[in-house]
This record gives structure tokens, sequence and C-alpha cells, in this order.
């Protein structure tokens, strides 16, 4: 499993100081070896054999001890503040050597280099002041003589190790360019991988749940009271089929039918919680909601478009060779339900749970097939736009008093001339008709009846 980014990014910072810390250890004995040539042998200055001692024993002991805390500490911090005293060393080297020509040219170019390429201006500023402090350092430890010396055998120490710490840093830039391309490179085929995975995982969750998680929004995901729409459906007949199909033919068959149903859902906007089979539930107005209204008439729309296709599929098995026709049937309910996440740490579902959930579920299975069912609330909200017919009251299962439900029969606007239904309620008025359940011995009893009805209605002065 891939290192956490974290980890690989302070590994990376703590290997590039580490490198570094090789590079400035050269840099100090560089610095050492130019104060030392500049010595008149055997006469040698006591405090310039001092402060040589000095910087060997700090090149050292910083060499060691750095290696050994980068990994465990703030590495960033560290080195620049190691960095900074070795700008005040130089300047130290060199007012002692006199400010020989190619030596401080060399170095205080090293400076500038070192400062601007690990910390920008901010650093170079630091570095500068410390390596003038280092010069000042000199008026106290002896007068300064102004004498820029341009003796040979200095330049060519300093210049070695100038071109020795310049061949190891370009050296070390050129290691790290390639490890840093080939971390790129795995970065990249690691980051195509996730986005596979991703993707793949994004099949198993509810849309409502992959945007939040991926979004960073898990706290939209809590429980909350919401008034939704939920839909069941399932295929009457689908256990004792199950039974007489192969598997592969009621596999093929079960994901054809839920590859379908699943378009509908999702082509109008409903977000499907859960499939239990060939058994499916839908919510509507969980999220993206239109209004309690628009959420019912949206889930309507979407079962009579299921209806319709199950027609469809039925010709394409009946071809297949499944001769048992499979219907559908469904029930739809609106009304308060809790929304959330459910579970506990190590697993959680997103759901709703309620009563009203219940009462769906027991409409879906009181349908008979080819038939949707819907309450008396759901009804409410849409019967200005879909026809549905009385069914009166039936007993669900966990409910103490009957339910009111009506028949879905499709959009008033669709029905035109084949129209059987009608229904209409009005303040003083109420009227519901259903001319496939008409008798002939009643047909001129009710034709009477609305004559009547018509006659006194258009006779009445209504103040």
């Amino acid at each position: 499993m891939a290192e956490p980014q974290q980890q690989v990014s302070d590994k990376l910072a703590a290997d590039f100081s580490l490198r570094q810390n090789d590079i400035r250890t050269l840099i100090c004995f560089a610095a050492a070896g130019t104060l030392m040539v500049n010595w008149d042998w055997p006469a040698i200055p006591l405090i310039d054999a001092a402060v040589c001692i000095g910087i060997l024993f700090y090149a050292v002991a910083t060499y060691v001890w750095l290696r050994k805390t980068l990994y465990d500490t703030a590495h960033g911090q560290l080195f620049d503040k190691i960095m900074t005293v070795d700008a005040f060393i130089i300047g130290i080297v060199l007012g002692l050597t006199n400010f020989s020509i190619l030596p401080t040219f060399l170095f205080v170019t090293m400076i500038q280099f070192n400062a601007l390429i690990n910390g920008g201006t901010k650093k170079w500023m630091i570095d500068n002041l410390a390596f003038v402090g280092g010069v000042g350092v000199t008026f106290l430890l002896r007068d300064p003589q102004w004498v820029l010396s341009d003796r040979l055998e200095v330049s060519i120490v300093s210049l070695i190790g100038i071109f020795t710490y310049f061949c190891a840093y370009a050296i070390f830039v050129h290691t790290r360019i390639r490890k840093l391309d080939m971390l790129s490179k795995k970065l990249v085929n690691e980051q195509t991988l996730y986005k596979l995975r991703t993707y793949k995982l994004a099949r198993y969750l509810t849309p409502t749940v992959w945007r939040a998680v991926n979004e960073g929004r898990e706290e939209t995901l809590a429980s909350e009271r919401k008034r939704i729409t939920v839909f069941f459906s399932d295929i009457r007949g689908f256990s004792s089929l199950a039974e007489e199909l192969e598997a592969e033919t009621l596999t093929d068959l079960l994901n054809t039918y839920l590859t379908e149903m699943v378009t509908i859902a999702t082509k109008h906007r409903g977000t499907i919680d859960k499939f239990m089979g060939d058994a499916i539930m839908v919510i509507f107005g969980d999220t993206r909601s239109e209004g309690l209204k628009a959420d019912c008439v949206r889930c309507l729309s979407m079962a009579i478009e299921m209806r319709k296709k199950m027609k469809e599929l039925q010709t394409l098995w009946y071809n297949q060779g499944i001769k048992k026709p499979l219907q559908i049937r469904m029930g739809i309910n609106t009304g308060y339900c809790t929304v959330g996440s459910f579970g506990t740490t190590q697993y959680m579902d997103y759901t709703v749970l309620g009563t009203h959930v219940n009462l769906a579920s027991r409409l879906e299975s009181a349908a008979h097939p080819g038939e949707i069912l819907i309450s008396h609330e759901t009804w409410s909200l849409v019967k200005d736009v879909i026809m549905c017919r009385d069914k009166g009251e039936i007993k669900a299962k966990g409910f103490a008093h009957p339910i009111k439900v009506y028949q879905v029969v499709d959009f008033r606007k669709d029905l035109g001339r084949h129209q059987s239904y009608y229904e209409e309620n009005r303040e003083g008025f109420s009227m519901h008709m259903d001319l496939d359940k008409i008798k002939n011995y009643d047909k001129e009893r009710v034709i009477e009846t609305l004559e009547v009805a018509t006659e006194r209605l258009r006779g009445k002065v209504i103040k």
C-alpha cells in the first residue's frame, strides 16, 4: 500500500536536508582551509588557530548531529538556522583573511546562492546580516587590515572548495530531479488507479452519499426529519420464476430489469436507496428537492414510465423463451421520515426510516400486477395532474386503521378520448366516475342522475 502523502513529503524534505548537510560540511572545511593557508608558517596567530579548530569541530559536530535529528524534528527550520550560522562563520573567516579577492567573491556568491535557493528573499536578508555580523566580530578579535589580499595559495584553496561545492550541489540537484521525476510518474499512475477505484466504488454508493463524501461534506448526511415521497416496487411472482430458470438466465433477466429501472429513476432524479433482490426502493425530496408537489409528480411520472417499460420487457423476455409474463407492482407514499446515516463506526448506511416508509412498502405488497397504488397524502398533491381511481380502503400490516388508497391511471393530459375515469372535487361538489366499472343495467340511471343534476345546477341562481 502506498505511503500517506504527508509521510512521503516529510521523508523527501528530510532527505533533501541531509544531502545539503553533506554539501555544507564541505564549505566549512573549505573555509577552514582558506584560513589555514593564509597563516605565515610557522608563526601561527593564536586567534586564527582557535577559530580554525572551532570551525572544524563545528563542521563535524553539526554534521553528525543533523544526521541523527533531521528525521525526528522540524528539519526545515533547524537546517535554516544552521545555514545562517555558516554564513556568520564565513564572515569571520573572510575578515581574518583580510578579504582576499577571489575567496571573498566566491564565498559571498555561495551565501547568496544558498540563501535564495533555500528560503527566498527573507532567508537572503537574514544570512547576509549574519555574514556582516561575522565580519564585525573580526573587528573585536583584532584590528581590521583593509588589504584586499590576492595571495595565490589562498585563492586556490578557496577556489577548489567552492568548485567542489558547486559540483556536489549540481550532482545532488540532478539526482533529486530524477527522484522527483520518478515520484511524479508514480503519483500519476497511483492517481489513475485511485480514479478507477473511485469510479468502481461510486457504483456501490447512492449519488447523495457519493457527492457528500467526495466533496468533504459528510456532515450533510446527519439524520434529520424531512417530508419526502417513498417508492417501492417488485416483480410479482419472481420467487417462483427463480425456481424455474437457470441461474445464468435469471441473472441476465434481473440485470436487464434493474438497468432499465435505474435508468428511468435517474432520469426523474430519484435517489435509489437500495435493491432487495428484484425489489427497488427510491426516494424523492431528500436532496435537490423541487418542492413537495414537484417531487411527488416526478415520482409518479417515474412509476408510470416504469410500467410502460415493463410491457416492452415482457415482449423481449417472451421472445427469449420466458412464457410467463412478469409484471411490476408499485406503492408510493408521502410523509415525514427520518433521513440520514444509521449504523456503527465500522459500517454506516444512508437510508430513510419511519412509518411512512413502511406504508409505501405495504402499498406495494397490496398492489395487483401492473398496478400503482398511492396513499391519500400523495393523491392530494397530484390529483390535478394525474388521474387516479379511488380504490377505497385496505388493511395494512402494522397499521391499526384502514388505509385510503388510490390507483394511478395516467397523466390527465395523456388520456384524451380514451379516458375512462373522471374525478372532480370542489366545495359543494364531489364526483368520481369509473366507466370500466359501470354495469349496462346502471348506465341509463347514471345518465339520468347526471342530467337531473345538470338541469338543477343551471337553473340555480347562485348569489
